[in-house]
Parts: C-alpha cells; sequence; structure tokens
C-alpha cells in the first residue's frame, strides 16, 4: 500500500508547475480556451437574454424585442 501511495505521489507532482510570464501569452490563445465555439456561444446568450426579457447568470441587460 505504501509503495502505491508513494507511485501515485510522484505521478502527480509533475502536474504541480509555476508558469513563467513568457509562458502566459501562448496559454491564452483562443484555441486554449474551454468554450470550443465562442462565436456560437455568445449568439446563444445574446438570444437567450432577448428572449427572456431580463438579465441574469449572464451578466448582460436586454429587453424582450433583442434590439439592445
Amino acid at each position: 500500500m505504501k509503495r502505491l501511495i508513494t507511485l501515485l505521489i510522484i505521478l502527480l507532482l509533475p502536474a504541480c508547475t509555476s508558469v513563467k510570464p513568457w509562458e502566459k501569452g501562448i496559454l491564452s490563445k483562443a484555441e486554449m480556451s474551454l468554450d470550443p465555439l465562442p462565436m456560437e456561444s455568445a449568439l446563444s446568450s445574446h438570444i437567450y437574454f432577448s428572449k427572456e426579457a431580463s438579465s441574469g447568470g449572464l451578466s448582460a441587460a436586454g429587453g424582450g424585442c433583442g434590439c439592445n
């Protein structure tokens, strides 16, 4: 059991790393985003809050007509 725990710790240690300032530009690219289709998500959220005639968790204000 101790060997298994030691092996698990050894395997998980390389995952802990710090990001250097010059490496942050690579991580901030659009390809690294969690949302694969940002334009489609923006359109869907716009349609949603326009139809709901309210603002809420999507942090956008709107009216029922969608002309905001």
